[in-house]
């Protein structure tokens, strides 16, 4: 098969190499639109040590079955699917309580890191385990699916914050999570969605997908006295915004992961009795995110810069590392 391998830091190859081989109940799926995520771009150039060549990356796909292992049930050649990028034993305590995100012994696909290492989906085909596939819904095109897993981590967070019909919130960093943060917001019935970032031209967008107010970071800091803060950045200053963004009480959901340590504002926290979670991936909202998208109420179609051949990955890849203005996904289409 064709894949596009990352071959050393900054360095693809389009070339051949082996189809993937399958276990009894894993699945082989023809690989029809695999999104390029933040996390890639970040590993192609050793920034976060979990790309290491020689690897092929892409764990947010979708395709159709094209092999099926001799003890897969209930798949058969030809169905649409997507799949979790998280394989996961299905075992562990932690996957027994329905925290897959946890596993013990989770692996990423697409992810090369000490611990372990796991092709991914920028190839023709991939092979993943029955366990982590979806059902697509009659309609929803291969480009829109590949969205599910970035909006699953919008749903996950969504749930972690114990998010009720009827709050306010503020979106830190509009960027791919964050906007599809807005959306899962206003799907779930916020009242209020303040939407921050620095570049105008993002917060713009944040506006026309469901934020009811915009604001850019160099104009005004904190005040908002929202109910949840959905912090999608990852550094020092953005998640010190979101602690004094919230009321007293209210609740700060960390989903960004950029900087491994960062300080916080401890006192502030404390004297106002914040909550704060951790969120991390998701854990099962893969069928609610489908519905959202097929239903029309979380549209994906403004976030898609284009869908390239992936053969032309690499250039892909460059210009997302360069951050082209106004790019935001590209899909790459086996």
């Amino acid at each position: 098969m064709k894949a596009l391998i990352l071959t050393d830091r900054s360095k693809f190859s389009y070339a051949e190499t082996a189809t993937p081989r399958l276990g009894a109940e894993d699945v082989l799926v023809k690989v029809r639109a695999c999104g390029i995520c933040g996390s890639d771009v970040h590993g192609m150039d050793g920034s976060t040590g979990r790309r290491r060549p020689p690897i092929i990356m892409g764990h947010e796909a979708a395709g159709t079955i094209a092999e099926v292992g001799s003890q897969v049930v209930d798949w058969k050649p030809g169905d649409r699917v997507t799949f979790d990028s998280t394989v996961y034993c299905g075992q562990c305590g932690y996957c027994r309580e329905g925290r897959i995100n946890l596993c013990d012994h989770r692996r990423v696909l697409g992810v090369s890191c000490e611990e372990y290492r796991r092709d991914g989906a920028f190839a023709e085909y991939v092979a993943v385990p029955q366990r982590t596939l979806y059902r697509l819904p009659d309609g929803l095109p291969f480009e829109q699916a590949a969205f599910v897993e970035p909006l699953s981590i919008a749903v996950h967070a969504a749930r972690r914050s114990g998010f009720k019909r009827g709050q306010s919130a503020v979106v830190i960093g509009a960027g791919m999570i964050g906007l599809l943060q807005i959306q899962v917001l206003r799907a779930l019935g916020a009242s209020r969605i303040i939407a921050v970032d620095l570049a105008d031209e993002k917060l713009q967008l944040a506006a026309k997908l469901g934020a009811t107010e915009t604001v850019n970071a160099r104009d005004r800091r904190g005040d908002y006295n929202v109910d949840h803060a959905f912090e999608a950045v990852g550094l020092a200053a953005t998640v010190d915004l979101a602690m004094r963004s919230v009321r007293k009480g209210g609740s700060v959901t960390l989903v960004g992961n950029v900087a491994p340590k960062i300080e916080w504002p401890l006192q502030w926290a404390v004297t106002r009795e914040l909550t704060i979670f951790g969120s991390c991936a998701s854990a099962g909202e893969y069928p609610e995110c489908l519905e959202l998208m097929a239903s029309g109420a979380v549209d994906v179609r403004p976030l898609i810069s284009g869908v390239v051949p992936l053969a032309e990955g690499a250039a892909c890849f460059q210009r997302l590392h360069d951050r082209e203005p106004g790019l935001l996904k590209l899909i790459l289409a086996p």
